[in-house]
């Protein structure tokens, strides 16, 4: 069979997943009505569909006259790095997505890197000509210097251009809307210049496995690439594991990709991307040989982690009210779950035995694992995110980050001040039509808590990427410059408490919540915390003056989401995660304990 394997390259919110919707409709692909219908069809998690991204690398299989095309799609945000980096080994060419008026951004650059490194034919396909203020030949002018700037060579900087409206199912070799009538033209670049892979179909067999699934029925799927040879469903194999060990398994099921559904077939060869199933230990970067001649493909190399917290049993006064899994049985063998399919992540157990080390790519990273186990029904809570410090040259150093920035011009000013203050290096500076185009390069651990403060003082208008740059020196800079207001009592809390203590700070809850001695309630306007009583109530009395309480009003307090309380907490706090709430705690609950421990009296 005519086969191309396409990886598809995007930045967040370019149109990747729709693109690849109108691709598998325009296709031969064999696919239910009710799949068709639904929008987003690739992304089908809860997560993905709520925040507009994708997070899990996911496979599909489309036919075009006589080619299959195996479409792999990646991830857009740097974060989930350990996804591209595997799912780019299946690919022998990819279509970078650029949008028309913004050009390639940041995110793109990090993909990009990785698939010119592997040698892969890239395609360009300039997204959302349809729209007022699309500059097509601008973003072709940028990716051009984007291609020389990340070192490709001369056959890949004479890159193909499809011009496409994704959401409108069309394309064509010019950007004039009226013109397009299908996606045809996509197809007829990817046959025409991603080759064809290169393979022996003669040699004995070698599978990658470059994922993992679970399944009810099924067990442990494992997808890959057959690099060499052919594979038999029911056939005996060896399987080598990442340390090199071989042990004899039998493939109980063998299936390749028709649209985004997994079809049984007998056999498959070399070239084709393929699931099996039928491992009980398959993990990814193992391989897949001939029993007789068992040869290991190179291990999948995925650049170390950047941002680790600790993740422990929730230990609160509400603790094991609100969760489903809150034993540190539970916890920790989901946790080691995890790593199955996640190679980027890294979990270590603490000598207590209730807490664990979680090492990842970046906050984005962490807080999407920490909020699917709170969905799964998962109670526990997480301190502050620190970055991991390596020694190189017998020196310590710390990893460091490339900021890109976009706000209006009247902006500009707060951003470099507030990245001032937190030890960023502003590299390059410009503007473009009242917009000004900033980057800097900043110590990871400086951007904690920066997010929020950037929303604030861009008034919602300015767009921040962040990708990592390396490991420097290590810098110190000034801690937040406030405090938190902490709850003074367990119980409920009362308008007539709130209203007292509103005025000192920025409330994180309303009336009628649950609260505990030690919880942190709201941001205090200076530095230091402040012990607060919001369960206090007014006294009652017949008394009554004419006006009274007329001149009251309650501010609306800030709802904390999971991302917002991990940026907001100090070292002395933490983050109770349950099904149900996120709330902020203080570790040591007693204020006066905390002060005798703080002073070295304990």
């Amino acid at each position: 069979m005519n086969i191309r394997n396409v990886a598809i390259i995007a930045h967040v919110d370019h149109g990747k997943t729709t693109l690849v919707d109108a691709l598998i409709r325009q296709s031969e692909a064999h696919m239910k009505t009710a799949e068709l219908q639904r929008d987003l069809i690739m992304d089908f998690n809860d997560l993905e569909r709520e925040r507009g991204i994708t997070i899990f690398s996911k496979n599909a299989a489309i036919s075009w006259h006589d080619t299959k095309i195996n479409i792999i799609d990646t991830p857009g945000h740097a974060d989930f790095g350990g996804e591209v980096e595997r799912v780019l080994k299946m690919a022998d060419g990819a279509l970078l997505l650029v949008d028309a008026k913004e050009g390639p951004m940041p995110q793109t650059r990090f993909v990009l890197k990785k698939a010119l490194a592997a040698g892969l034919k890239v395609i360009v396909v300039v997204n959302k000509v349809d729209k007022q203020d699309a500059r097509p030949n601008f973003a072709v002018d940028k990716t051009f210097d984007l291609f020389v700037e990340l070192g490709a060579n001369d056959e890949q900087l004479n890159f193909p251009i499809v011009y496409a409206s994704a959401v409108n199912g069309k394309a064509g070799y010019a950007p004039d809307l009226e013109k397009m009538v299908d996606i045809q033209p996509i197809f007829e670049k990817i046959v025409k210049h991603v080759p064809a892979p290169v393979f022996d179909l003669s040699g004995p067999l070698q599978m990658l496995i470059v994922s993992l699934t679970p399944d009810d029925f099924k067990g442990r799927i494992a997808t890959g690439r057959v690099f060499r040879g052919s594979i038999k469903a029911g056939q005996t194999m060896a399987y080598i594991k990442r340390d090199g060990t071989v042990e004899k398994v039998r493939i109980t099921s063998l299936m390749t990709y028709q649209g985004l559904q997994r079809m049984d077939v007998q056999e498959a060869q070399a070239g084709d991307v393929v699931a099996v199933s039928g491992i009980a230990e398959a993990e990814i970067g193992g391989t897949l040989a001939d029993p007789e001649t068992p040869e290991a493909l190179p291990i999948l190399e995925i650049e170390k982690p950047t941002v680790k917290i600790t993740l422990s049993v929730n230990s609160s006064p509400f603790a094991g009210k609100e969760g489903k899994y809150t034993t540190s049985r539970q916890i920790r063998e989901r946790l080691f779950k995890e790593l199955e399919t996640d190679v980027a992540l890294y979990v270590e157990d603490n000598q207590a035995g209730d807490a664990w080390i979680v090492s990842g790519r970046g906050e984005l990273h962490l807080a999407i694992l920490i909020e699917r186990l709170r969905r799964e029904g998962y109670e526990f809570q997480v301190s502050r995110p620190q970055v991991i410090t390596r020694v190189i040259d017998g020196e310590v150093k710390t990893p460091w980050e490339q900021a890109f920035i976009e706000v209006p011009e009247a902006h500009s000013g707060a951003v470099i001040q507030k990245m001032g203050t937190r030890r960023a290096e502003l590299r390059e500076m410009r503007t473009d039509a009242s917009i000004t185009h900033l980057e800097f390069l900043i110590p990871t651990r400086g951007l904690f808590g920066y997010r929020s403060e950037f929303l604030t003082d861009t008034k919602g208008l300015g767009i921040m990427n962040t990708l990592f740059y390396g490991y420097r020196e290590e810098v110190q800079y000034a801690e937040r410059g406030y405090g938190s207001l902490v709850a003074h009592e367990t119980g409920t809390s009362a308008l007539y408490g709130l209203l007292g203590v509103q005025d000192r700070g920025q409330l994180f809850i309303g009336h009628a919540v649950e609260v505990y001695k030690g919880q942190v309630v709201g941001q205090n306007a200076r530095e230091g915390d402040i012990s607060v009583n919001v369960c206090k109530t007014k006294q009652l009395s017949n008394m009554r003056s004419k006006g009274d309480g007329s001149a009251e009003h309650f501010k609306q307090p800030r709802t904390m989401d999971l991302e917002d309380a991990l940026e907001y907490i100090a070292d002395d706090e933490l983050v109770e995660v349950t099904p149900q709430n996120i709330r902020i705690r203080k570790k040591i609950l007693d204020v006066n304990q905390a002060k005798r421990e703080a002073k070295g009296m304990v």
